[in-house]
């Protein structure tokens, strides 16, 4: 029958037994080939969908196969920062375990990282491009208001036009475009999707604020998904939540520029035509932000882990979003997870926001330190404020 938007509404008849995997996702065991849709309407009888070169309503799981990572040439030091704010390498080490950060200049972009990460993500997995089924471009910091996902597609030469759009949830920005990746393949029908964490937050640092300019860098991870059968799955379970109170506490709102307020000639009204707008740069409370992240990150994982159906013991790896090292020794420390099983690379890039995941784990994998087969306990958390985790297995 039509329904209020004037499209027919099929009744669809589906033969299957369902169960739920590790991961909390409905997977059918048996599917009839054959789906009957009917309606009601007159004149609409039968319906038959065309095949596609994934069916759509199968028994998937995802995979991680290949990862990639990028960071601009220009390294700054804490020695150079403190030339132009009051500040040393002792007390910017001691606090958040950064000596070094990578910044964009002159013409790298932050696309352009993205897209390097990019290729050597599909060049492990042994993907091309045209395979590529879907591009999510995880970043807070986009070079165009309307998103820089289409220009990574176009970059790649993704001859198909698979889609590629942004998600914008800053530090935890990544771990979501993981799950989102694995739900677009499980339930979409996707094979192959990029997912990239890439952020270059130095164009919204001031560089007058030792509070914060210490803090921060630029660079590009990637992840290439995989569809794969349910038996070889590699996300086993996640947790997300977002708490927009916190906001205050961490942010980078729009300032308009200052305009006069009175009426225009033409008769306008007053306030209009509105005022040019851009981002302030990043406002923080740390003791506040730094509270928030080791009280809420151990409960995200935790929940993470009993969805799957593991234990602490079964972590081989925790991957935590690359902020301060305190959060990140703390989070361990609570988890019970030895040092020698933390994952860390902040003492060479600080805080790369979105990227900080993949690039810290593209690193890992391609030193040797994470072998195939290992399970791993990853944390984003950050601006919002929004934190999340999710368990996955490498390869």
């Amino acid at each position: 029958m039509a329904n209020a938007s004037g499209f027919f509404t099929p009744t669809m008849r589906i033969s299957s037994s369902i169960n739920l995997n590790r991961s909390g996702f409905r997977c059918p065991d048996v599917i009839s080939k054959r789906i009957r849709c009917s309606s009601t309407s007159q004149g609409v009888e039968s319906f038959s969908p065309p095949e596609s070169r994934s069916p759509r309503l199968v028994s998937k799981g995802c995979k991680l196969v290949g990862c990639g990572s990028a960071v601009p040439h220009l390294q700054i030091s804490n020695d150079d920062l403190a030339k132009i704010v009051d500040t040393n390498d002792e007390w910017i080490s001691a606090r958040t375990g950064i000596r070094n950060r990578r910044i964009l200049t002159g013409n790298e972009s932050m696309t352009g990282l993205a897209v390097e990460a990019a290729q050597k993500a599909l060049e492990m997995a042994e993907v091309k491009p045209d395979d590529v089924d879907l591009i999510l471009l995880c970043t807070s910091t986009p070079e165009d208001l309307f998103g820089g996902a289409p220009q990574i597609q176009k970059a790649l030469g993704c001859k198909g036009n698979p889609l590629a759009f942004d998600i914008t949830a800053a530090c935890s920005g990544f771990v979501l475009g993981l799950v989102s990746a694995s739900c677009y393949i499980r339930g979409g029908g996707f094979k192959n999707v990029l997912v990239i964490g890439a952020d270059s937050l130095s164009r919204y640092v001031d560089w007058t604020d030792r509070g914060t300019c210490i803090l921060f860098g630029d660079g590009a991870g990637a992840v290439l998904v995989q569809a794969c059968d349910s038996e070889e799955d590699g996300l086993f379970g996640f947790d997300f939540h977002s708490d927009g109170d916190g906001n205050r506490h961490l942010n980078a709102g729009i300032k308009e520029s200052t305009t006069n307020d009175a009426l225009g000639t033409n008769g306008s009204a007053l306030g209009f035509p509105p005022n040019h707008s851009s981002f302030s740069c990043i406002k923080m409370n740390g003791t506040e932000v730094f509270r928030f992240a080791v009280s809420v990150v151990p409960q995200t994982i935790e929940a993470s882990l009993a969805k799957a159906g593991l234990n602490r013991s079964d972590i081989d790896w925790l991957l935590l979003h690359q902020a301060n090292q305190r959060i990140i020794d703390g989070v361990a420390t609570r988890l019970e997870v030895p040092k020698d099983r933390v994952i860390s690379n902040l003492a060479k890039y600080g805080n790369t926001s979105a990227a900080s995941i993949p690039l810290a784990l593209d690193e890992a994998v391609r030193s040797g330190k994470v072998k195939q087969g290992q399970t791993i306990a990853t944390a984003g958390f950050g601006a919002g404020l929004t934190w999340g985790s999710a368990i996955l297995r490498w390869g």
